[in-house]
C-alpha cells in the first residue's frame, strides 16, 4: 500500500526539484524511502508464489535511486519525480526480462518484457521468434495476457519500417521481427496504489507477463 505522505512528497519534489530543498526535507525523504520499500515488499510477497524464479529477490534488488543521471540530458533537474519498481531475477544482465511498476500522477502504468536489448541480445530474440513464433503467438493470444495488455507494444518508435537484415519481408512473424523492444504495458489508475491489497491486485495483473518473460529468457540464454 502506497501512502498519501509518499505521494505528497513526490508532488512537492516536482515543484521544488533542487538539492537545497531535498536537504531541507531529509526526514520526509527518509519516510518516503520507508514507504517505497514497504510497497516493494508487499509486491514481492504476492509475486513470489506465482513466479518461483523471483524467490532470491530482496527489496533492495527492485529499487531505483532517486537521483537522475543528468550527464547527457538537457534537463538538469537532479531528482526523479516518479516511483518505479523493477522485478527481475537477472539484474546483472542489462536488459533482463522482468516486471515493472510505475507510479506518477496521471501517468501510472505496469509493464514487462525486454526494453531496447543490445545488438547481440536482439539477434538472439529475433532468432528465437523466427523459429518458434508459434510459441509467441500462443503467449500473446492467451486470455489473461489479452485482458491486461492486449498485445506487445508496437508504436512507430519501437518498430522497424522494413524487415530486419537476414529476414524475408514475407516471414510469418515479420511484425514481431520488426520490433526493437519486446515489451507490453498498460495504464493503471493511481488510486490502486493506495488500496491495502495493492500487492495482491498488482501481482494478479503482472503475472500475465510471466510466459513472455520465460520466452525471452529462453532466447537470451540459448548459446549460438
Amino acid at each position: 500500500m502506497w501512502t498519501k505522505e509518499a505521494a505528497q512528497f513526490l508532488d512537492d519534489l516536482t515543484k521544488n526539484n533542487a538539492t537545497e530543498w531535498m536537504h531541507e526535507n531529509k526526514k520526509r525523504y527518509e519516510g518516503y524511502k520507508k514507504d517505497y520499500n514497504n510497497l516493494i515488499a508487499s509486491v514481492l510477497e504476492a509475486m513470489k508464489p506465482l513466479d518461483s524464479s523471483l524467490e532470491p529477490l530482496e527489496v533492495k534488488n527492485c529499487t531505483f535511486p532517486i537521483n537522475r543521471d543528468i550527464r547527457f540530458s538537457k534537463d538538469k533537474s537532479p531528482y526523479k519525480t516518479n516511483m518505479g519498481i523493477w522485478i527481475s531475477t537477472n539484474r546483472n544482465r542489462k536488459n533482463s526480462p522482468g516486471y515493472y511498476i510505475h507510479y506518477e500522477k496521471g501517468r501510472s502504468f505496469i509493464a514487462g518484457g525486454v526494453w531496447c536489448p543490445e545488438a547481440d541480445e536482439l539477434k538472439k530474440i529475433r532468432k528465437e521468434i523466427a523459429f518458434f513464433y508459434d510459441d509467441l503467438e500462443v503467449i500473446i493470444n492467451d486470455k489473461a495476457f489479452k485482458k491486461e495488455f492486449g498485445e506487445l507494444d508496437n508504436d512507430d518508435a519501437n518498430k522497424l519500417k522494413t524487415a530486419p537484415k537476414g529476414y524475408e519481408p514475407n516471414h510469418p512473424a515479420i511484425e514481431f521481427l520488426k520490433l526493437k523492444s519486446f515489451t507490453c504495458s498498460h495504464p493503471i489508475d493511481e488510486k490502486l496504489f493506495f488500496e491495502k491489497d495493492f500487492g495482491k491486485k498488482i501481482a494478479e495483473k503482472l503475472i500475465a507477463i510471466k510466459p513472455l518473460n520465460e520466452f525471452l529468457n529462453r532466447a537470451l540464454e540459448t548459446e549460438e
